[in-house]
């Protein structure tokens, strides 16, 4: 036997896993087809926020949340539908919502101080919802950024597999392509697959195939933690749902092209049973990178809620379609309007007031700030007078951008930029009107200016991320500033069904010997932890648990 488990990639749960499994004296083996450079995953490349409910920074911010109004809002968000029948898919799923949302209000904090994780102190307000108690969203500022970003997450725990590789207690297999499952008896014993050529390639850049050898491994248990589908386009069209309309046919890519939900093809033909496959998580506000790592390279804006959100034809979205309020819903809008299905984009609306505050670029190389732990470039590049350099370095040479003085002229560049001469100045000068009057008083009956008022009442958004109501024509925010935004893939939200342990289930909902499956792989926990939604700083945050409680698991069965 080659080891006590093996895990098969090198991501954020396949991390923790490993670290409960050697803490416990078992010897694990992390099977990886990309190189070295590439440990810790999706999670490395992220902005890393993590889901906390009721923390001391929220508190601090006058924040008052609970547990019982995160589960409200899980539970809006997630929508499980899919509880009927013998073996419902949304069973176990539900279970790991509320375990994870118990975990996010009790031990998650201090466990992951414990593990050298620390934050900034301001919260962030997330995915803000469909404007219903009940609904989707959440309900307060939960999203709380890690020192580091991705990368104060994902290396705590890289450094652990480091460390347990030099003791001799983790072998790193790095380029080892699993190809398929060992199964004797109806057990799962190991995996088998091929040795791919040695290629230095950077993190998250294109690696070689070349096929060198094979091998096999055998074990007492297998953990699948690997990944999701948003690098293979084909495949997140093939299973994009009705309900979200066509999917378009450009779209930017928010992972690397090695994320391409290969295996979970091979374990649905070896018996595993993948549930809530039409879920899936994909940004509308994608912007080609400039500098790009991976073919297709998106970066998604986090956005405030002033900029003026336009479809493809120059009109203004409906609630819930603002900025920063709901993913999906607006992903909806976009991709189910009939005159507008067509266009695979649509339009960001802004000035330099609101640019230099309230955008902000998602990943860990986009905030070397937050990435380098600088509190004095924090202050200076989210206070300053000007964009963080990252944001200035798009609008300077971002493809989707462009800047100008007045309308007219912004509006013929888009024009230019789209190719499709579909807006009309006096149409969108009309909107922009009609919104710029109903930001003079503190209240108002149109749903962002609410929003914007909303936001501003919180401390931490005053100060950091929402600037003042102020008109968008208003020469003295300029220049004006137009940003076309792409869908960007990003993550799957069903997967492979699992217990509350971890324990890969078989057709019949049974669990299968020797099989675990963590992370995005398990569709975040039971095969859809996040139901149809997710409340925005909990795909870290589950792949976390889902580690935990899977190397938990089965260093208690071994």
């Amino acid at each position: 036997m080659d080891a006590d488990v093996i895990i098969i990639g090198a991501g954020l749960a396949r991390l923790v896993a490993s670290n409960e499994l050697v803490r416990a004296g078992k010897r694990v083996v992390i099977v990886e087809q990309e190189n070295a450079a590439n440990l810790g995953g999706q999670a490395f490349w992220s902005f890393g926020g993590i889901f906390l409910v009721d923390s001391p920074m929220q508190r601090r911010l006058g924040v008052k949340d609970s547990l019982d109004l995160a589960w409200q809002d899980w539970q809006g968000s997630a929508g499980w539908d899919r509880l009927d029948g013998a073996h419902p898919e949304d069973e176990w799923a539900q279970k790991w919502g509320r375990a994870y949302v118990e975990f996010a209000a009790g031990d998650k904090r201090s466990w992951l101080r414990a593990h050298g994780v620390r934050f900034t102190p301001v919260v962030g307000w997330a995915e803000r919802g469909s404007f219903t108690a009940g609904g989707h969203g959440n309900s307060v500022p939960r999203f709380h950024v890690p020192w580091g970003t991705g990368t104060g997450i994902s290396e705590p725990f890289a450094d652990r597999a480091r460390e347990a590789a030099d003791a001799g207690t983790v072998r790193l297999l790095f380029r080892h392509r699993v190809d398929g499952l060992v199964v004797e008896g109806g057990t799962v014993t190991g995996v088998r697959g091929t040795i791919l050529a040695p290629d230095d390639a950077a993190r998250g850049v294109s690696s070689s195939r070349e096929e060198v050898g094979a091998f096999t491994l055998s074990a007492q248990a297998v953990v699948i933690s690997s990944g999701g589908i948003g690098g293979d386009h084909e495949r997140v069209r093939r299973w994009w749902p009705d309900r979200l309309g066509t999917p378009p046919q450009k779209m930017v890519t928010g992972v690397p092209a090695h994320v391409d939900g290969r295996m979970l093809d091979i374990a649905a033909d070896q018996g595993v049973r993948l549930v809530n496959r039409d879920r899936m998580w994909h940004y509308t506000e994608g912007l080609q990178n400039w500098n790009p790592v991976w073919p297709g390279h998106g970066i998604r804006i986090l956005p405030g809620p002033s900029s003026m959100w336009l479809d493809a034809r120059g009109r203004r979205l409906p609630a819930p379609g603002l900025p920063g309020h709901d993913t999906l819903g607006t992903l909806k809008i976009l991709r189910t309007t009939p005159d507008i299905a067509a266009y695979d984009y649509s339009w960001f609306v802004l000035d330099q007031t609101i640019v230099k505050k309230e955008f902000a670029l998602s990943g860990s190389e986009q905030n070397p700030d937050i990435t380098d732990r600088d509190l004095g470039l924090l202050l200076r590049t989210r206070l300053g007078r000007a964009a963080p350099g990252p944001v200035e370095d798009f609008k300077a040479h971002g493809a989707d951008f462009v800047v100008a003085d007045t309308l007219g002229e912004l509006v013929r560049g888009m024009n230019d930029l789209s190719g499709d001469d579909l807006l009309d100045e006096e149409a969108i000068r009309a909107q922009i009107v009609a919104r710029d009057r109903e930001v003079v008083n503190p209240y108002s009956k149109d749903a962002q200016t609410i929003g914007i008022q909303n936001s501003r009442r919180f401390r931490g958004d005053r100060l950091f991320r929402t600037v003042p109501a102020h008109a968008l024509l208003d020469p003295r925010h300029g220049p004006l500033i137009a940003v076309r935004l792409w869908v960007v893939t990003r993550k799957t939200l069903g997967g492979i069904q699992t217990d509350l342990d971890g324990r890969a289930l078989d057709g019949s909902g049974m669990p299968i010997p020797g099989l675990y499956a963590a992370g995005e792989a398990a569709g975040f926990g039971g095969g859809g932890a996040h139901g149809y939604n997710a409340l925005e700083g909990t795909f870290l945050g589950l792949c976390l648990f889902t580690g935990r409680t899977v190397g938990r698991a089965i260093a208690a069965a071994l």
